[in-house]
């Protein structure tokens, strides 16, 4: 069965518009995550700004990273850095361990949609916003299933982060990050249990913590 083709929404953009007293000609960021809830390695953060026009290729498969498969998000990930404006900021451990993971991923946003240089606003994923940004900003709640430039963001720090999750598997193959991505699953509990936390474990979080002991 063909996937479902995701009708997106131009409301949330309106309403920036408005607030934010943005005109019709101003750029609109999107704004998301990746690996906020692993417990091994970086996050990652895009900030994407699409063209005004896309191409029929790359209008008729952006989606939600969650709804692509692998190859069809790195399809879509390669289109997305072509035509639009695009910036990938990290969240690292050291940012984690010191802000909390909320408190990094924050930050990364920041510096991210500071990083365009171009942007006029942005609608950012989740109901939590960065201080201290230049442009209005608002935030969508599951915005990368509504907001298309939200959308291109989630999978442009998807792709990011698994690359890098891969090039850790050579380090520390015996964790099978390239696998679950350093997300908790049965496979990560147990090499957890078996060798112990790595350099790259997150041990702020609290099931790292439990199985390290």
């Amino acid at each position: 069965m063909a996937r479902r083709i995701r009708e997106w929404s131009n409301e949330h953009e309106e309403r920036l518009r408005a607030s934010g007293g943005l005109g019709a000609a101003a750029r609109i960021a999107g704004i998301d995550e990746a690996g906020r809830g692993a417990w091994a390695g970086p996050l990652s953060v895009a900030a994407v700004v699409l063209p005004r026009v896309l191409s029929p290729w790359l209008a008729a498969n952006i989606d939600d990273s969650k709804r692509l498969r692998p190859a069809a998000r790195a399809e879509v990930a390669a289109a997305v850095r072509e035509e639009a404006r695009v910036v990938v900021e990290w969240g690292s451990l050291e940012a984690i361990e010191e802000h909390n993971v909320l408190g990094a991923t924050l930050r990364a946003m920041a510096r991210a949609l500071e990083g365009l240089g171009d942007a006029d606003g942005a609608l950012i994923d989740g109901d939590r916003l960065p201080a201290g940004v230049s442009v209005p900003v608002l935030g969508v709640v599951r915005g990368d299933g509504c907001v298309r430039a939200i959308a291109a963001a989630s999978v442009v720090a998807k792709v990011a982060r698994d690359a890098l999750m891969e090039e850790l598997d050579g380090d520390y193959p015996e964790y099978g990050f390239a696998r679950h991505r350093g997300y908790g699953t049965a496979m990560h509990r147990e090499a957890l249990r078996r060798f112990g936390p790595s350099r790259v474990h997150r041990m702020s979080y609290r099931p790292v913590r439990a199985l390290s002991n």
